[in-house]
């Protein structure tokens, strides 16, 4: 099948390589001239792993395609994906101009059938409104005083179906969650898009995946309430580990104690400096501001945000009881991702913290294994180092803020050689208390004693 995809960013690009490693011929428009050019030639804007080598694949194999050229796209597929950005415009609320835009391009170009498939991010009821301004469109192009001036236009207005079709990708682990889903939810009320919707899907039947039919608002709602509990179970074990630190508890033990329950599970149970990345922080705000426009006071989902902006403070507040004044001190920072496997520093703990140490007065060292080009951009006055041994030299302290595999191996001899005081804060709990006393470090970690 044929498929256009709109917005090369990162849903955008996950989206249409997979799609197109599955067979369909995916193009891929984005209005960024510069962007476009680097990945006709295979060169990615984003870390993901595994990404790369799809595009290379699908580019070589001529299934997979980059434009700027929104006419030829939108007449040339069956199947267009709006996978464009939805940023939070300051107050909460979502901004789709960037939909709207999307939305009157394809209703302008449109000359034959079409399934518009919303892919991303939007509030309850967007789908409706898209649905109608796309009409609206069509109705004032195809108008009988714009048909007599414009003789050339084909008199046969086009049809077309809305579907909300939302992605569940974990940063770091896109491709094999887009690849083996857990499900996939589809929002249509039309008989004729599911059917298309099956074709695209058909791969995941060979994984007996289901697939979960349903109207176009609760779809939109699906999204928003899969993240907001997500992100709500993590500021939940952030508060338990808080008071762990207090009454002398685990909070490893406790994570595994409850997850065992399997109304619980393990996931997002792993106590933290925060949530962050594109989505969490994005939605949950959002989805606060979706109910009071409907006159709902969301009061667990507003707890889980105040948790979360208050459990990037807490660390600070960590380390600097651990350190003392900050003034004049060196502190090492490894990590800057908001998570592993990626390079995405949106909302990133990091950040916060960092920031919250630099205005104590302490220097910054810093690295991160790909994260580090993005963190230039927003992060100044901090010395980047070429690995993690540069960030321990001289530091007074060290401490660990993105759990990427090389920072779970550390050569702790060396460390202890390297930092001016063997101070490690442990953010994200990769190391045993009792190995890292016995090593004679000050050894702090979240939740634990």
């Amino acid at each position: 099948m044929n498929i256009s995809i709109f917005g090369a960013g990162y849903v955008g690009l996950v989206t249409g390589t997979c799609l197109a490693d599955f067979g369909h011929t995916v193009i891929c428009v984005d209005k960024d001239e510069e962007k476009i050019k680097k990945l006709r030639k295979g060169i990615i804007p984003i870390y993901e792993l595994g990404l790369e080598e799809l595009v290379h694949r699908n580019l070589k194999e001529k299934r997979l395609s980059f434009t700027t050229n929104l006419e030829e796209s939108i007449q040339s597929s069956l199947a267009l994906y709006i996978a464009v950005n939805t940023p939070n415009s300051g107050d909460g609320a979502p901004d789709i101009s960037n939909i709207n835009a999307v939305a009157v391009a394809i209703a302008e170009h449109m000359d034959e059938y079409k399934v518009i498939v919303m892919k991303s991010t939007v509030p309850m009821g967007t789908c409706a409104n898209v649905r109608v301004m796309i009409q609206k469109t069509l109705d004032e192009k195809f108008s009988p005083e714009r048909l007599a001036k414009n003789p050339d236009i084909d008199p046969r207005m086009p049809d077309f179906d809305l579907v909300s079709n939302p992605e569940f990708l974990r940063e770091g682990s896109a491709i094999e969650d887009f690849m083996r889903p857990n499900r996939i939810v589809v929002g249509t009320e039309s008989d004729q898009a599911r059917a298309i919707m099956k074709d695209i899907y058909r791969p995941f039947y060979l994984f007996e995946t289901p697939m979960v039919f349903t109207t176009l608002e609760t779809s939109e709602m699906i999204k928003y309430a899969a993240n907001a509990f997500l992100a709500t179970k993590i500021s939940f074990i952030n508060e338990m580990a808080n008071i762990c630190e207090k009454v002398g508890a685990d909070v490893n033990m406790i994570a595994k104690g409850i997850g065992l329950d399997r109304r619980i599970g393990f996931k997002f149970l792993h106590a933290s400096p925060g949530y962050g990345g594109s989505c969490f922080p994005k939605d949950t705000l959002a989805l606060i501001d979706i109910a009071k426009n409907v006159g709902y006071d969301l009061k667990i989902v507003k707890a889980t945000v105040a948790v979360n902006e208050r459990q990037k403070k807490w660390m600070i507040e960590k380390i600097k009881k651990i350190i003392g004044n900050l003034k004049n001190k060196t502190i090492g920072i490894l990590g800057l991702a908001f998570k592993p496997n990626t390079d995405d520093i949106r909302e990133s703990a990091a950040i916060t913290i960092i920031e919250g140490l630099k205005k104590d007065g302490a220097q910054i060292k810093a690295f991160d294994p790909v994260a580090m080009n993005a963190a230039k951009k927003v992060l100044k006055d901090i010395r980047y180092c070429n690995d993690a041994y540069e960030v321990m030299e001289d530091s007074d302290a060290l401490v660990i803020l993105t759990e990427w595999n090389e920072f779970r191996y550390l050569d702790l001899a060396k460390a202890k050689k390297l930092l001016k005081k063997p101070v490690l804060i442990d953010t994200r709990n990769i190391y045993e208390p009792e190995r890292m006393k016995r090593l004679g470090f000050t050894y702090v970690s979240v939740g634990r004693k």
